[in-house]
């Protein structure tokens, strides 16, 4: 017999237990697959940390990573012991999905967030998903990203939050997609659809529009917040032509395989498309500036 979590709360004379758990938040976990990720995983856990309503718990799943990404996690938890880091280690396959899978598996919130290990969430990212999921009918939610290695980041967010509402009206608002690097699951939805989603063992998919498409199967609404940010690197541009061009070309891939043939959904991948070689200039030039030395007294 499977166990129901319940929440026990105390409640005062002139209040029913009814209301106390209506009022009661509801418990966010944050999962953050890991591979290789040493120069990023201590800032993303610094910002899951510093949260203005703290996570249940924050739970790093290693995939089996070569570089001292574990050791980092378990430093950390030394270096802040009153904070709920979990180490977990995914040691039966190579991969984002298996690995995601693991983590939403073993995570015990009543709603999972889903981060990358190079995001660095804003300090009320954990606030604004409890306030996305206040909606009952609300199974999902995402929201934008900020690229915080790039010149002009507010900019790029209010660019990439345009971005992500015309796509929902691209759509019709049949399609919301999750984001990868900023997304959160009610328990109860990821229980749903976790049979059902793709393992894409040749991995060609998007795995968080994989992820919205079976939740669209069974009418599970996902929620766009905007006040529900988290940042990101856009290391992305770092990859040569070829390496971008299959990355953003996963969109098609993902669409076929659950036979989707909306060809307004194509969009992002004539938005990415077109940001590629400007984007790069404008990251090469940022990285060079900010790498060097101040000069002091006109030197």
């Amino acid at each position: 017999m499977e166990s129901i979590g319940a929440k026990f709360v105390v409640t005062s004379p002139d209040r029913s237990a009814e209301d106390a758990l209506t009022d009661t938040e509801p418990l966010v976990s944050i999962v953050i697959p890991a591979y290789n990720e040493e120069s990023v995983i201590r800032q993303c856990l610094i910002a899951a940390v510093y949260q203005s309503v703290p996570a249940h718990e924050i739970i790093v799943v290693d995939n089996m990573s070569k570089d001292r990404t574990a050791s980092i996690v378990t430093q950390m938890q030394q270096e802040y012991p009153e904070s709920p880091i979990i180490l977990l280690r995914q040691d039966r396959e190579q991969g984002l999905i298996p690995t995601r899978n693991f983590g939403l598996d073993h995570a015990t919130g009543d709603i999972l967030g889903r981060i990358d290990a190079d995001s660095v969430v804003e300090p009320d990212w954990v606030e604004q998903v409890q306030k996305a999921f206040q909606d009952l009918s609300t199974s999902a939610a995402t929201g934008p990203v900020v690229y915080y290695d790039m010149p002009m980041r507010r900019f790029g967010l209010k660019a990439d939050d345009k971005m992500r509402q015309l796509m929902l009206k691209l759509a019709k608002h049949q399609y919301h997609f999750l984001f990868g690097s900023n997304m959160a699951l009610r328990r109860s939805a990821w229980e749903t659809i976790r049979s059902e989603c793709c393992r894409d063992e040749r991995d060609e998919m998007h795995e968080d529009i994989d992820l919205s498409l079976h939740l669209a199967d069974h009418d599970l609404k996902v929620q766009y917040w905007p006040q529900m940010v988290s940042g990101m690197s856009a290391r992305r541009l770092e990859d040569s032509p070829r390496d971008y061009r299959y990355y953003v070309t996963r969109f098609d891939r993902t669409y076929k395989a659950h036979n989707v043939k909306k060809m307004a959904l194509k969009a992002p991948m004539v938005v990415f498309f077109s940001v590629y070689f400007p984007a790069k200039l404008l990251r090469a030039i940022h990285t060079v500036n900010t790498s060097q030395p101040v000069r002091r007294g006109g030197q």
